[in-house]
């Protein structure tokens, strides 16, 4: 397979997920009403449905993805573990605990929601990495994902104790638990758009010193870098990305760690390959998955958050179980 093709693959696979996205869904609109709307055809019903209920859901899954991977790419780079991953972390957990409790003293915007979660991400983050650095263990691959699996349980006990203070936010609580794109509209989306452009801007200032860092700290002061500052940037654009990715759609898990093994499996363990390729798989898993739970319950839907998580925990043990660790 030639690497031209092994770039367009990801991005075919995306433009099959959208499509199915905006064709198939939980109501009774059936794919051929739905596929005359998306050509400028067909009966008011099914343009709304089509314009106002599915293409904002497409546009916040697709971002979420996208985040979502190339926030995983990132932090298992800065690592050097290809078991990093947001949801495994604390970070995604952090960012919940955060938004629960704006939601149990009243915040309801968009906007706040999303700086909240933010902050919440950065606090998860650093919290798991300064008890792995205490310990020693940040190396250790394993002892990682158990320093992270301890700190997200906690914090997701925590979330679960605030339901418990307050019925009346406990509904809106559990949208963070279990993770969905349902119901997600425009402003929203937009509300997320400047912290994702500030997010890109700084990886684009730090990917080259993060692919020098990967050959090792000497390295990188040799070349001019300092690894202390290119750390500290990459855990707050991590944190940006999965803010931003919890506020619309939850803390959903696993996603930061598929991504990136399968552009790893495209495209090589450089890291700027790696984030050109998770710029489409992500989008592409998170939009399948959202189709796919609103497809097999119908006229139900599964949470998204399973669907990811069915997805990413065998791809997790293949990892844990293989005699080598992958390498990045």
């Amino acid at each position: 397979m030639t690497t031209r093709v092994r770039y367009l693959i990801p991005w075919g696979l995306l433009l099959l997920a959208a499509l199915a996205s905006l064709l198939f869904g939980a109501g009774s609109l059936p794919w051929q009403e739905a596929a005359s709307a998306l050509v400028g055809q067909g009966h008011e019903d099914a343009r709304f449905v089509l314009l106002e209920l599915r293409l904002p859901r497409l546009a916040v899954g697709a971002t979420v993805g996208l985040a979502l991977g190339v926030a995983g790419a990132l932090l298992q780079a800065l690592t050097r573990n290809p078991l990093a991953e947001p949801g495994l972390l604390g970070v995604s957990a952090g960012s919940a605990f955060a938004v629960s409790l704006a939601i149990l003293f009243g915040a309801s915007t968009a906007t706040l929601t999303t700086l909240v979660a933010q902050a919440g991400a950065l606090a998860g983050c650093a919290l798991v990495l300064a008890a792995t650095r205490l310990q020693g263990t940040g190396q250790d691959p394993v002892r990682l994902v158990l320093a992270g699996a301890t700190v997200t349980g906690l914090l997701l006990s925590l979330t679960s104790l605030l339901m418990l203070i307050d019925q009346r936010a406990a509904d809106e609580i559990r949208f963070w638990i279990t993770g969905s794109v349902a119901g997600r509209q425009w402003h929203q989306w937009w509300a997320t758009l400047p912290s994702l452009a500030l997010a890109t801007v700084v990886i684009l200032t730090v990917i080259r010193p993060l692919a020098s860092l990967a050959l090792g700290e000497r390295v990188a002061m040799g070349l001019g870098h300092r690894p202390g500052l290119i750390r500290l940037l990459v855990i707050l654009v991590v944190a940006l990305l999965v803010g931003a990715a919890t506020a619309l759609a939850g803390p959903l898990v696993f996603v930061g760690l598929v991504v990136p093994f399968a552009a790893r499996a495209l495209a090589g363990a450089d890291i700027r390959r790696t984030l050109w390729l998770c710029l489409p798989i992500g989008p592409a898993l998170v939009v399948f998955a959202d189709t796919l739970s609103r497809l097999l319950v119908a006229p139900s839907e599964l949470p998204l958050g399973v669907i990811t998580a069915l997805v990413g925990a065998p791809v997790l043990m293949v990892i844990v179980r293989a005699r080598r660790m992958p390498t990045l």
